[in-house]
C-alpha cells in the first residue's frame, strides 16, 4: 500500500478534477502491475494497472490507494474492471466519499466473491485524498500556503527587495512543491511587485499548474510575464463585479480565463474565491501570497497546510512582513497548526505544518 500511494502522488497536480489514485496488483509475491491516474483524470490508476499485468491479474490482490469507482463516466467502473480481470482480493485505505461511489465499489466487489479489505494506512491515504474530498464535500480545494522570508518574518526589505532571501535548494523546493498541486495563486500585490511567472522550472518537462491571480479590480500590468505566456500556461483571474469592462476584455484577449467572485468589505470574499475555483475542479492550490491574500485565508480560517522556509537573516521591523494584518488581539484568536516536518535545505530550514 505504501508503495501504492508513492505513485499515486505521481499523478498529484495533473489529474484533477480527479482524485490521485495509486494501484499495485500483486501475484506470488510480486509485482505484476501498476498504474497511477493520469493526466487529466484518464485512465484511472485500476485501469494502467490492469493493462500492465495483463492475463496475471487473474488471482492476483489490488492495493489501490481510494475505493474503486463504481459509476460509469468518461470510462466504465474501475470496480467492473477488477472484477472482469478476475483479481481475487481488493486492499484499499478508505471509502470514496463521491456520492456516486461511496461504498457502492467496495459493494460490487463483495458481490461478485472478491475479498475486500480496508482501513490499511488510512491516515496517509486521507491526507493524500484530502483536496479531493474537501472539493466533493465542502466544494473547495485544499490551500497549502508558502512562505519564505527572514528569520524574523519579512519577505522583503523595506525597499521591497526579495530576491533572493532563501538559497537555491529552498527555491527548487518550491517548484517540486507547484508541481504537486493544480494551481499556483497569488495576489495583485505580488503579481505586480515581482512579476512572476508561477510556472514549474528546473524539473524537466512537467505538466504546468493552472496560475491563479486574485485581483477584484484585476489591477496587474498588462505587460506582465503572465499576460504574455496565458495562451501557453492558463492564467486564471478571479475578480470582482466591479472590474472594469475594458480590463477584462483586454486580459480575456490575452488568452486568461475569468471568474467572477463575490466581493466583502471592499475585498475579494476568500470562500467564495475558493469555491469558485473548486466549481473549476481545482483540488489542492498552492499560495504564495502576497500578504494581504494571505492574512485573508488564514482569518477564514482556509488554509489547510502552511509550508514555510526561512533563512538565517534578519530584515528588521521596517522589512515587509509576510502575512497582513490579521485583527487578532488575543492568542486563543490566533490559527495554529501541528508541526509535520522540518528539513534543512542548503543554508536554510523548511517547516511543513496542518491545521
Amino acid at each position: 500500500m505504501a508503495h501504492a500511494l508513492r505513485l499515486g502522488r505521481r499523478g498529484m497536480g495533473k489529474c484533477w478534477p480527479n482524485p490521485a489514485v495509486g494501484c499495485v496488483l500483486i501475484k506470488d509475491g510480486r509485482v505484476v502491475g501498476r498504474g497511477w491516474t493520469q493526466p487529466g483524470g484518464r485512465p484511472h490508476a485500476e485501469t494502467v494497472a490492469l493493462a500492465d499485468a495483463g492475463a496475471r491479474a487473474k488471482g492476483a490482490t489490488a492495493y489501490v490507494t481510494l475505493e474503486p469507482c463504481a459509476h460509469t463516466g468518461k470510462t466504465p467502473p474501475c470496480a467492473t474492471a477488477l472484477i472482469q480481470a478476475g483479481v481475487a482480493r481488493v486492499v484499499a485505505p478508505i471509502a470514496d466519499s463521491d456520492p456516486r461511489v461511496a461504498g457502492q465499489g467496495f459493494e460490487m466487489l463483495r458481490k461478485a466473491g472478491i475479498e475486500v479489505t480496508t482501513g490499511v494506512l488510512a491516515e496517509q491515504a486521507m491526507h493524500d485524498h484530502a483536496g479531493f474530498f474537501l472539493k466533493t464535500e465542502d466544494g473547495r480545494p485544499w490551500v497549502t500556503l508558502k512562505l519564505a522570508g527572514s528569520f524574523d518574518g519579512r519577505i522583503a526589505t523595506a525597499t521591497g527587495e526579495s530576491k533572493w532571501i532563501t538559497g537555491p535548494e529552498a527555491r527548487r523546493a518550491v517548484h517540486g512543491l507547484r508541481a504537486a498541486h493544480d494551481a499556483v495563486m497569488v495576489g495583485a500585490g505580488t503579481a505586480r511587485a515581482d512579476d512572476p511567472e508561477l510556472t514549474v522550472r528546473g524539473w524537466g518537462e512537467v505538466h504546468q499548474p493552472v496560475r491563479v491571480i486574485a485581483s477584484r479590480l484585476i489591477d496587474v500590468p498588462l505587460m506582465s510575464r503572465l499576460a504574455a505566456t496565458a495562451r501557453e500556461v492558463p492564467v486564471w483571474i478571479v475578480h470582482g463585479s466591479d472590474a472594469a469592462p475594458e480590463t477584462r476584455r483586454a486580459w480575456q484577449s490575452c488568452g486568461a480565463s475569468l471568474i467572477q467572485s463575490r466581493v466583502t468589505a471592499g475585498r475579494l470574499d476568500p470562500a467564495a474565491l475558493l469555491s469558485a475555483l473548486g466549481n473549476k475542479g481545482l483540488t489542492r492550490v498552492f499560495c504564495e501570497g502576497g500578504g494581504q491574500l494571505a492574512a485573508s485565508l488564514l482569518a477564514a480560517d482556509l488554509v489547510d497546510e502552511l509550508v514555510g522556509f526561512t533563512a538565517g537573516l534578519a530584515l528588521g521591523a521596517e522589512g515587509r512582513p509576510g502575512v497582513g494584518a490579521m485583527g487578532v488581539d488575543t492568542l486563543s484568536e490566533a490559527p495554529r497548526f501541528r508541526l509535520v516536518e522540518t528539513r534543512a535545505l542548503g543554508n536554510d530550514v523548511m517547516h511543513r505544518w496542518l491545521r
